[in-house]
């Protein structure tokens, strides 16, 4: 398997030439790389005018591995060639690396690339990147490719700190400025080097000295909690290399276009700073999975601190984290999670009877959400505004908890992704175990989990009583290990709390004296309550899960043994509208619409001999159903059944005979969102099919089962119920591209 590397950006404040001058003095050896034993040039080349010079080094490596492979190998040293190409009119320095010894069975590639800060000429940036592609070495694989990696994530934390040393060397001998390369050729070069590099040094000693301040200090405004209908505004701050990555607004969407702005790469700096302190492959992950969410997502990126939360969830594997990303972007979108700060209305029972609100930060400038849980009536807020307005609370508060910590990381100048929650469970009794209640709330743990991972810094439980271990028994198997870790029983008067929140900020119904301006809670009145025939609607959505699932979404993998499959609706009412949607959730599918004559792939399934395994035996035309009702409810997208792969179109039957192509194949896609429609001429049995493409060349990710994922739905319009309004049966697809396809006549 390949293993690959791309690190963040890493920007000197010092100009290009100056860190040329340091770069030059690790060579041919360096102190401060003691796996590095000699290094010989074997070839240079200069450009008559000296704006180029190419240089190729062989360079001997020690290598610390056990002694019994060290004998296998039968050599003292690693051979590796480093060719470095370096261009003084751009001022841009490319270094390529590539292994000598043991080629035929590993290699080894690395690439860095020296250049000019993009807004700071007096700036330099670092980008690296490498990959490591194990064959065959001995039976000994696995330790050498934990070896290397070992080793190159050591060498990567000090090559920043080798740079800085050698630059102050260079001071300590009274450079501090070294002469950009001047073209021979142009008139008056003396005249304009001499004061270019006045305005250098100067410019060099001052922006050194401001940049360093800027770094220090990021000017913010304080934390408040957001209004639902304003979006977080943000200042810019003064330091280029944070200026482009503080946090964004989300009035619109967690996708941020990015296109518009080729400079936008992660630097060190801004990581340490806003995101907090990575491993060296912590910040490779963070990169790779932001380049690859871009390039799927034609330049719309999530915020960094989304990815980071992904990344962290799943231990920074990048398959496992940009699947359960790519599955929570699909879930905002269908349920437009991304606009309920603008447009949610806080019911008047949530105002007048929830005991919850945010307050203040704990010591480690996280927000603090109090919540009374033991005095809220779980009945009365499920029977009045129902399973889903419940949902739709959790999410607006989840909502205002990604706002505040980017505040509180603006304000305090240091990462703050989690928020912190204090819970008090005084008055929780049987009542609280409601069974409706109970789901509901099993609910809102497995939609968190899934969307909202890795933001709760911790859970203060305060005054639990003796009903409490049966609730957290039902509930605790449910939530991740992780997050159960985080839950911390503090006394039962609330004795403990000071040691997580200031005194000045502990509730006075805790014993404190600060005073929380939430509402009392206690039993809802009825007159608040839905029409029995409201509420046994609200609750048939819900508690029949299924019903929404099996009518709305279906979800199938396509593998290399099924790669096909095939959805059939016979259509007999000419001018019936077909409509499709659908989602890649993992790698390409190509996709297509074909007619047959009706009924004729059921009768060609029919005669297959018993046993085929080609397509089943039996099938079902697919019932496409319209959701009921005002309003959908919010399904846990991971909750869909993953559906087996169905192939129904006989492979011996000749396009245009057979059957006729009405929407030619298009490729779609990983991460893509495609909705289309047609309106139908002729009767017939109408196919749609979703078919694995080959491996995609560029990925990020080594995708071992090569298996394909799509969630669809399907849904067939009367003529009778069509009325025509044709610019909402527009066929597009989403991510910005402007694909139109139109509605077929």
């Amino acid at each position: 398997m390949v293993q690959q590397y791309q690190g963040p950006v890493r920007v000197y404040k010092y100009p290009f030439e100056l860190v040329m001058a340091a770069y030059e003095r690790r060579f041919p050896t360096c102190p401060m790389i003691p796996i590095m034993h000699s290094s010989d040039i074997i070839l240079e080349e200069v450009s008559p005018d000296s704006s180029t010079r190419k240089l190729q080094r062989r360079c001997q490596l020690h290598f610390d591995v056990p002694y019994l492979l060290k004998k296998v190998m039968g050599v003292e040293y690693l051979l590796f060639i480093q060719q470095n190409i370096l261009d003084r009119r751009n001022r841009t320095l490319r270094i390529d690396a590539w292994n000598e010894s043991f080629a035929g069975r590993v290699t080894i590639k690395e690439l860095c690339v020296y250049s000019v800060h993009p807004e700071n000429p007096n700036w330099t940036c670092f980008e690296q990147s490498a990959s490591l592609d194990m064959k065959s070495f001995f039976g000994f694989e696995s330790t050498v490719e934990k070896i290397a990696m070992k080793q190159y994530s050591a060498d990567i934390a000090k090559g920043r700190e080798i740079i800085e040393h050698y630059i102050k060397e260079l001071k300590n001998e009274g450079i501090t400025h070294v002469e950009r390369w001047v073209d021979p050729s142009f008139n008056g070069a003396v005249a304009e080097a001499t004061v270019t590099a006045t305005t250098t040094t100067t410019t060099s000693t001052t922006t050194e000295a401001n940049g360093s301040a800027a770094m220090d200090t990021v000017k913010e405004t304080p934390i408040t909690v957001p209004k639902e209908k304003e979006p977080l505004s943000r200042k810019k701050s003064d330091d280029p290399t944070l200026r482009k990555h503080l946090p964004l607004e989300r009035e619109h969407s967690v996708l941020k276009d990015i296109e518009s702005d080729p400079h936008m790469k992660l630097d060190s700096d801004y990581i340490e700073k806003c995101l907090g302190h990575l491993t060296p492959f912590q910040e490779s992950n963070l990169v790779m999975l932001k380049n690859w969410m871009a390039e799927s997502h034609q330049g719309k990126v999530p915020s960094d601190e989304m990815l980071i939360r992904f990344l962290k969830a799943r231990d920074f594997n990048q398959e496992k984290a940009r699947e359960m990303l790519c599955e929570s972007l699909v879930w905002r979108k269908k349920y437009a999670v991304d606009k309920i700060l603008q447009n949610y209305q806080i019911p008047k029972i949530v105002k007048e009877y929830l005991p919850g609100a945010w307050h203040y930060s704990d010591k480690n400038g996280r927000p603090v959400y109090v919540l009374r849980l033991g005095q809220i009536d779980i009945k009365g807020f499920i029977k009045s505004i129902g399973q889903e307005g419940v949902m739709k609370l959790v999410l607006h508060i989840c909502e205002q908890g990604l706002q505040l910590t980017e505040e509180a990381t603006r304000k305090l100048g240091k990462p703050v992704r989690s928020w912190t929650c204090l819970l008090d469970l005084e008055g929780l009794n049987m009542r609280h175990l409601w069974r409706p209640g109970i789901k509901t709330l099993l609910h809102i743990i497995e939609v968190v989990e899934a969307n909202y991972p890795e933001t709760m810094g911790r859970c203060l439980v305060t005054r639990a009583p003796r009903v409490f271990p049966i609730l957290w028994t039902l509930v605790s198997t449910f939530i991740n290990e992780n997050t159960r870790a985080k839950f911390i029983f503090v006394g039962p008067q609330g004795e403990g709390i000071s040691d997580y929140i200031d005194q000045k900020y502990i509730p006075d119904f805790l014993g404190g004296q600060c005073s929380v301006h939430i509402a009392e809670g206690g039993l809802v009145p009825k007159s608040f309550y839905m029409t029995e025939e409201e509420y046994e609607r609200e609750k048939a959505e819900w508690a029949g899960e299924s019903i929404f699932y099996d009518s709305m979404y279906h979800s199938v993998s396509l593998i290399k043994n099924q790669p096909v499959h095939e959805v059939v609706i016979d259509v007999e009412d000419v001018k019936s509208v077909l409509c499709w949607d659908f989602d890649v959730i993992k790698q390409d599918v190509t996709f297509a619409v074909f007619r047959c004559p009706l009924r004729s792939v059921k009768a060609a399934v029919a005669g297959v001999p018993s046993g085929s395994k080609s397509r089943s035996a039996s099938i079902e035309t697919e019932e496409v159903v319209s959701p009921t009702g005002p309003h959908s409810p919010l399904p846990l997208l991971q909750n869909l059944q993953l559906e087996p792969a169905v192939a129904v179109m006989p492979k011996d039957w000749v396009p245009g005979k057979d059957y006729h192509v009405i929407e030619q194949p298009i490729k779609c896609c990983d991460g893509e969102s495609v909705q289309g429609s047609y309106v139908t001429s002729l009767p017939g049995s109408y196919v749609l099919q979703w078919k694995r493409a080959g491996g995609t060349s560029g990925d990020y990710f080594d995708f071992g089962s090569a298996k394909s994922k799509v969630m669809y739905y399907c849904e067939l319009i009367s003529s009778v119920d069509y009325k025509g309004s044709m610019s909402s049966l527009q066929c597009a697809q989403s991510a910005g591209t402007g694909t139109d396809g139109g509605v077929q006549p």
